[in-house]
């Protein structure tokens, strides 16, 4: 068997798609399942080694040039490789426009969500296969649903996101941008966000860095842009031990996460990754409904605030004491 999963992106979305391979490798042992996904975000399937290959897109660049040569011959080598594959199944747990443009070029049964339940209802004509699926559920379970239903059995037990990654946190903390020469035990601070409205006061991180270090823990503050690492130096400048990351591959980030004691961060999908991967987790929410897109893993996890109400640096500092 075949299966084609159609999750681009963002960040978050991705690795809230990790179960549903754990899921269908557990009923289909021996499928094949392949993962189109946004090329900036093709590290995701990639620590899962239930994937069998990752089909970069680049949806967002090919926006941005649609009339050029180079887009065409992109776009054209994507439908050549999809209706080559001769897939089973296509699994559209997006359910954009986008997406599902990607999943009609498929030569498969093509399955996603129906009218109701599609983030864009337009989605749903694409696809030969419609499955009404709540809105109300955590985006994990919807996309487990839907690929249950797609694939005919039953979704059971809690989520699983099958991510693997060689090697112990000793040694994995000196992965990436360089080796970690504290000796300490170390939290990522996920301090950056895509949205204003999502993010922490700075005061608030060094307050809850200063906490941390009295407990021993090393604070280590990644960022993907000049302006992010820019705000992740001055709070770290304010924490004494404090290491401001800067920009690097997402799986080298993965790598410095997986060695982490404690992820701390703001509605981002890396605060998620963290989660993922095992780490005790707390996630600060503060323009956002985290009963639908919150941290939802079987390790420990705690999700603060709420949309219109960023948690206060002393239940964070609570939070944080239970996790750890």
């Amino acid at each position: 068997m075949r299966i084609l999963l159609i999750k681009t992106s963002s960040l978050g979305d991705v690795v809230h798609n990790l179960p549903v391979v754990t899921d269908l490798r557990r009923h289909f042992p021996t499928a094949r399942i392949d993962w189109v996904v946004e090329e900036a975000f093709a590290d995701i399937p990639r620590l899962h080694p239930g994937v069998n290959e990752v089909i970069p897109v680049a949806m967002r660049r090919w926006r941005r040039g649609l009339t050029s040569q180079a887009t065409r011959n992109e776009f054209g080598a994507l439908r050549k490789r999809l209706r080559s594959a001769r897939y089973n199944l296509a699994i559209d747990t997006q359910g954009l426009i986008k997406s599902a443009l990607i999943t009609h070029l498929a030569q498969a049964r093509r399955c996603g969500y129906a009218w109701r339940s599609a983030r864009e209802p337009l989605a749903s004509r694409f696809y030969d296969e419609r499955h009404a699926v709540s809105r109300e559920l955590h985006a994990v379970e919807r996309n487990r649903r839907l690929a249950a239903l797609c694939a005919g059995y039953a979704v059971d037990g809690p989520p699983d996101y099958g991510i693997a990654i060689a090697g112990t946190p000793a040694t994995l903390a000196g992965t990436g941008d360089g080796p970690d020469t504290s000796g300490s035990p170390y939290a990522v601070l996920l301090t950056a966000t895509s949205r204003d409205d999502k993010l922490w006061p700075e005061s608030s991180w060094v307050a809850l860095g200063l906490a941390l270090r009295a407990r021993g823990i090393a604070s280590r503050l990644p960022a993907g842009t000049p302006s992010e690492l820019q705000r992740a130096q001055r709070i770290a400048a304010q924490i004494p031990d404090a290491a401001a990351l800067a920009p690097s591959r997402l799986g080298d980030l993965a790598y410095r996460i997986a060695g982490a004691a404690l992820v701390v961060g703001v509605d981002t999908g890396l605060v998620h990754l963290g989660a993922a991967m095992g780490r005790p987790t707390l996630a600060l929410f503060a323009a956002s409904d985290p009963a639908l897109t919150g941290v939802l893993a079987s390790t420990p996890t705690v999700n603060l605030g709420a949309r219109g109400q960023p948690p206060s640096v002393d239940a964070a500092t609570a939070a944080v004491g239970e996790l750890l």
